[in-house]
């Protein structure tokens, strides 16, 4: 079994992934952990929790799992228009618990037991079609464009972004309901040593760029995306 590094924004890629059996969890964490920053839960209200404070590139989750169980979980994640890729894994290969897990709003499904570079290749997959799907972003009558790191305003201006300020813009506008604290964006764009002083730096330039409703404050809470005229 192998992994090539797979980096976001110069970052390693983190994944969130949810399964309640021990022996199988430390496994397979082992195994993505050569990829992949993971953080693991054991239960649907734990994930939920981690799901909601931070900011994932792609979530696995068991279909069965203690308490909420994953369809509960991707279900809760979804009405939070988190919109973080999905891979779900489950030992139920009817038909109709799969299309369950499609509707409920995973993105694909593994049967277990699976082979770990197939687990690898699912996963990889699902992040290229997410970047594919996420390369047009609009913002209020602002259309952003991460891939070239530009945005364009309503009258066709163009506004060229340095690699951090579209990063920045990049996460925010992943998850647009998402409230970020300034230690997420931090953790997720910026580099070891730097300070949240730095989010707010950045914040200024891309809205001294664009416009000041482009990045929207949440007072005692932190930055989520505008919806900028």
């Amino acid at each position: 079994m192998s992994a090539t590094s797979d980096l976001a924004g110069g970052r390693r890629s983190s994944v969130l992934y949810v399964e309640d059996d021990a022996e199988i969890a430390a496994l397979t964490r082992e195994v993505l952990s050569d990829a992949y920053d993971v953080d693991h839960a054991a239960d649907g209200e734990s994930a939920l929790r981690l799901a909601l404070s931070r900011r994932y590139d792609a979530m696995i989750v068991d279909r069965r799992l203690p308490g909420m169980d994953g369809i509960a979980f991707i279900r809760a994640v979804r009405a939070a228009h988190i919109t973080t890729p999905i891979l779900m894994l489950t030992a139920l290969g009817a038909v109709d618990d799969r299309v369950t897990g499609l509707d409920g709003g995973a993105n694909d499904y593994l049967v277990k037991p699976f082979d770990y570079d197939e687990l690898l290749a699912r996963l990889r997959a699902l992040r290229r079609a997410f970047r594919a799907e996420g390369a047009r972003r609009t913002l209020g009558e602002w259309v952003f464009l991460p891939d070239i790191q530009t945005v364009y305003g309503p009258s066709g201006l163009r506004v060229t972004l340095t690699a951090t300020e579209s990063a920045l813009l990049e996460l925010l506008s992943a998850s647009p309901e998402h409230v970020f604290t300034r230690e997420e964006i931090l953790r997720a764009v910026f580099h070891d040593g730097d300070t949240t002083s730095a989010v707010d730096t950045y914040v200024h330039y891309v809205r001294r760029k664009t416009t000041a409703e482009m990045i929207e404050t949440i007072r005692a809470r932190g930055y989520r995306a505008g919806t900028p005229s």
